[in-house]
């Protein structure tokens, strides 16, 4: 078992949301350290005690202040993003971090923040705007120009060189680009299933068995589709754990 880190990242609604970034800042320094391999970092719009919006702030801050860990947003909710702007800025977040960055992705699960990017979670539509956002990103990174894709969602072209000089150029460090994980919160997720087909980390939060177990049934069926055989070493299962000198302490101190 490899250890990595997930943050919300969380901190009570009085903590100043510059007070917050600091202290996340100071534990990724304490993980790349102590020999950590990864870290994720949350992106939340809505969510009091989970308060940070922009996780790419802190993963280009934390990329220069470590040396080994490899950190990425976990992740970025990608119906909130415009894809061709997204695909720009973690190209170069991964030269900035040197080939150490991951890619997380994930298809938001609050109804508060649907309501305030008016996205209709409730029928799906955050699934629906995931996958597509994730090709288009793709496709920025590794089908030449020109094309134009015109979906449901987003209509993004990727342009031939225009005056001699002017041309998509940005691409990511890491080929054909970096490691992607796909956050899956539901049951029976279809984040998930999206993991599968393409062959990306699949990534669980750990609130109840029932719920993960039916997290690596959506893998599966996923691959399934695509002829693909996903392995459980790649899975990152989150779960809280509370580290104390004791058993007795661990108990006291978190009740």
């Amino acid at each position: 078992m490899e250890l990595g880190y997930f943050a919300m990242p969380s901190h009570p609604p009085e903590c100043g949301l510059k007070e917050g970034h600091d202290w996340d800042l100071q534990v990724l320094r304490w993980l790349d350290e102590l020999g950590y391999q990864e870290a994720w970092i949350g992106e939340h719009h809505t969510a009091p005690w989970e308060p940070h919006p922009s996780p790419d702030l802190l993963v280009a801050q934390a990329l220069l202040q470590t040396k080994n860990i490899r950190i990425g947003p976990g992740g970025f909710l990608l119906p909130y993003h415009h894809p061709a702007e997204l695909a720009n800025r973690v190209a170069m977040l991964d030269h900035l971090s040197n080939g150490r960055l991951n890619f997380g992705v994930a298809a938001s699960g609050l109804p508060s923040d649907w309501a305030m990017f008016n996205v209709d979670g409730m029928s799906g539509q955050n699934r629906d705007m995931t996958r597509e956002a994730l090709e288009i990103i793709l496709k920025m990174w590794t089908e030449p120009a020109p094309w134009t894709h015109k979906g449901k969602f987003w209509t993004v072209t990727k342009p031939d060189t225009m005056f001699d000089f002017l041309k998509p150029h940005i691409k990511p460090q890491q080929a054909p680009h970096p490691p992607i994980g796909v956050a899956g919160l539901s049951k029976n997720s279809d984040t998930l299933k999206l993991a599968g087909e393409r062959g990306f980390i699949p990534m669980s939060l750990n609130l109840n068995p029932a719920y993960v177990g039916s997290h690596w049934d959506s893998v599966e069926a996923g691959a399934a589709k695509t002829g693909r055989k996903p392995s459980r070493k790649d899975w990152r299962m989150v779960r809280e754990v509370f580290v104390a000198d004791t058993d007795e302490e661990a108990w006291k101190l978190s009740t």
